[in-house]
């Protein structure tokens, strides 16, 4: 699944450029789909409280009702989430 992870925050730090909306609806999509899949992983690995953080990213880059949280607000959550999708690989095995 690391491959998934480091995916999710390449596309989530390329919504910091100045990209076409069809992009970021894009990004919404494929961020619903790996945060879902990476909650069930880790769900299966026992990693319950990881698993639910991941439920709440699939929800909230769900696209069907958007939150809208601004441009700013959104770029600070795409960092946040890129830099702790790339954390959660680098450190030991979770369960």
């Amino acid at each position: 699944m690391k491959p998934l992870h480091y995916l999710l925050a390449v596309l989530l730090f390329a919504c910091l450029l100045d990209l076409p909306y069809g992009y970021y609806q894009f990004v919404r999509w494929a961020a619903m789909v790996g945060f879902a899949v990476l909650a069930y992983d880790y769900h299966e690995r026992g990693a319950i409280k990881v698993a639910i953080a991941f439920v709440g990213l699939a929800l909230l880059f769900q696209p069907l009702a958007k939150v809208a949280l601004g441009r700013e607000v959104w770029n600070v959550v795409d960092i946040v989430v890129g830099l702790g999708l790339i954390w959660l690989v680098s450190k030991p095995r979770l369960k």
